[in-house]
C-alpha cells in the first residue's frame, strides 16, 4: 500500500533515467532535511506578506486568515463547515485547509519502491493531492483562486505588493526590478513566503512528545498507553503512515507522516457547497498522476496525502473534506469504518465520497481498516481515547492553550445533554 516507506537519513539517490511519467523514482528515501536557517529579513518579509488582508479581492483575507496561528497554522476561516470561507460572501473551497506549520520539511512529488512493496508508490508533493513541489509555486494558487483569495491574474497581485507598506523591503531583498513585472513579483513573494516557512516559527519542535524524546519530560500512563496502541501493528497501526521516531532526540526525525497516499474513503462532506451535486468527487491523486503521466493514472483516485499529527488537537476539523469535527470520531473511524457503515456513511453507504468506479481503489487490506462487518474493532472506546491522549502531547507550546479549548468543547458536544 502506499504508506510503506520509511523517511531515514541518507543522502537523495535519483537517475535521470529512473522515472514515472515525469514524476522521478528515487532509489533511496531522501534523509531527514534541515535545520533550516532562513534568513531573518527575508523571513520576516514572508511573515508580513503571510499577515497582509490586502492581497485578496475583495481585501480582508490574508493567509494567515485561513492558517489561523491559534489552530496550529490550521483552520477555515471561521466558516464551521470543514472548508474555508473565501474572500467572497458565500465562496468555499472544497478542502479542509492543512497546517502550514512544518510545511517546509514536505519533499517534492517522488516514487520510492522499498523491497517489501509491489510497486513503486508516492510521496510528498504539496497540496493534499501532491501537485505542487515547492512554496514558491503553491502561493499563486490560492491567490489566485476564485473560491480562497480570487485575485484576477498575476498583474493584480503584483500591483498590491507594490502599493504594500513592505514594498521597498521587498525591492531591497530582491532587487528593485523585482516588483515591475507579474512574473517577478510572484517570484519575490514566493521567496519570501518561503522563507517565512522555514523559520523557527513555523517549526517550533515545542511539544510534550519533543520533550519527551529529549529526556526533558515524562508522559502519563495514559498516553503511553496510547503511544503503545499508535505503533502496534496489530491494534492501531497509526504509525504505519504516521511515521515517527522515539529513539531519535531530533524531533525532525518524528514529523507523525510518511508524507505517502492513502485511499481510506472518508466519509462525504454534505455541508461543502460543491458537493450539493452529487457527481461532484473529489478523487485526490489520480489528477495529478493524469497531469504527470503516470500510468493509469485512474489506480490512484481517492488517494491523499498523510497528513502530520503534530498539533492536530489545535485543529477544529479533519481529514481531506473537513468531514470530522472531532478528534474522537476521526481515530474511532479507523476502526469501525466497515463494521459499522451506518455510522460514518449516510444511509450506511460505504466511500460515498470516492466514485463507484474507483471503490477497488480504497484501502481494506490494512489494520484496522481490514475489519468487516460483524467482526470485534481493533480497538476499544478505551483504546481509542488512549490514542487520543498521545496524539494531544504532540501540541506545540505555542497552540496549547487553544489546544485544550478544542478538545474539552469537543469533549463537552459527546455528553448528551441532561433535561
Amino acid at each position: 500500500m502506499a504508506c510503506a516507506g520509511l523517511l531515514v537519513a541518507g543522502s537523495v539517490a535519483e537517475s535521470a533515467d529512473l522515472r514515472i511519467g515525469s514524476t522521478v523514482q528515487l532509489t533511496a528515501m531522501p534523509g531527514v532535511p534541515g535545520p533550516f536557517a532562513a534568513a531573518p529579513a527575508r523571513a520576516a518579509l514572508g511573515r508580513s506578506i503571510f499577515y497582509d488582508a490586502r492581497l485578496s479581492e475583495p481585501a480582508g483575507t490574508s493567509c494567515a486568515a485561513c492558517h489561523d496561528p491559534r489552530q496550529g497554522f490550521a483552520g477555515n476561516h471561521g466558516s464551521g463547515i470543514g472548508v474555508a470561507l473565501g474572500s467572497r460572501p458565500g465562496s468555499f473551497g472544497v478542502r479542509n485547509v492543512p497546517s502550514a506549520l512544518y510545511t517546509a520539511y514536505i519533499p517534492r512529488l517522488f516514487f520510492y519502491q522499498d523491497d517489501d512493496a509491489p510497486a513503486p508508490t508516492p510521496f510528498g508533493g504539496l497540496f493534499a493531492d501532491g501537485r505542487i513541489d515547492t512554496v514558491a509555486d503553491l502561493v499563486r494558487h490560492p491567490l489566485l483562486d476564485a473560491r480562497e483569495m480570487h485575485n484576477a491574474n498575476a498583474a493584480a497581485i503584483a500591483r498590491k505588493l507594490r502599493e504594500a507598506p513592505y514594498a521597498g523591503s521587498l525591492q531591497r531583498e530582491f532587487g528593485a526590478e523585482a516588483l515591475k513585472t507579474p512574473t517577478g513579483a510572484l517570484a519575490a513573494l514566493g521567496a519570501a513566503i518561503d522563507a517565512f516557512l522555514k523559520s523557527r516559527e513555523m517549526a517550533p519542535f515545542s511539544s510534550r512528545y519533543d520533550d519527551w524524546v529529549q529526556g526533558k519530560a515524562k508522559l502519563t500512563a495514559q498516553e503511553l498507553r496510547g503511544l503503545r496502541l499508535f505503533k502496534d501493528p496489530d491494534r492501531g497501526n497509526c504509525a504505519s503512515c504516521h511515521r515517527f521516531n522515539e529513539t531519535s532526540n531530533n524531533p525532525a526525525r518524528s514529523m507523525f507522516t510518511d508524507y505517502g497516499y492513502d485511499a481510506i474513503a472518508v466519509p462525504r462532506n454534505g455541508a461543502i457547497p460543491a458537493n450539493r451535486d452529487p457527481r461532484h468527487i473529489d478523487e485526490g491523486l489520480c489528477a495529478t498522476a493524469a497531469a504527470k503521466g503516470w500510468p493509469d493514472s485512474a489506480q490512484w483516485c481517492g488517494y491523499f496525502r498523510t497528513p502530520s499529527l503534530r498539533n492536530v488537537a489545535a485543529r477544529e476539523r479533519y481529514m481531506h473534506n473537513g468531514t470530522f469535527d472531532d478528534l474522537r470520531d476521526a481515530v474511532a473511524f479507523y476502526a469501525t469504518r466497515t463494521i459499522d457503515a451506518g455510522r460514518w456513511y449516510r444511509k450506511g453507504r460505504a466511500f460515498d465520497d470516492v466514485a463507484p468506479a474507483h471503490r477497488a481503489n480504497v484501502n481494506v487490506a490494512t489494520l484496522p481498516l481490514n475489519r468487516r462487518k460483524g467482526m470485534q474493532p481493533a480497538l476499544s472506546g478505551a483504546d481509542i481515547d488512549a490514542i487520543l491522549a498521545f496524539m494531544q502531547t504532540l501540541t506545540d507550546a505555542p497552540f496549547e492553550a487553544e489546544a485544550r479549548r478544542n478538545m474539552a468543547a469537543q469533549a463537552a458536544r459527546r455528553v448528551p445533554v441532561r433535561r
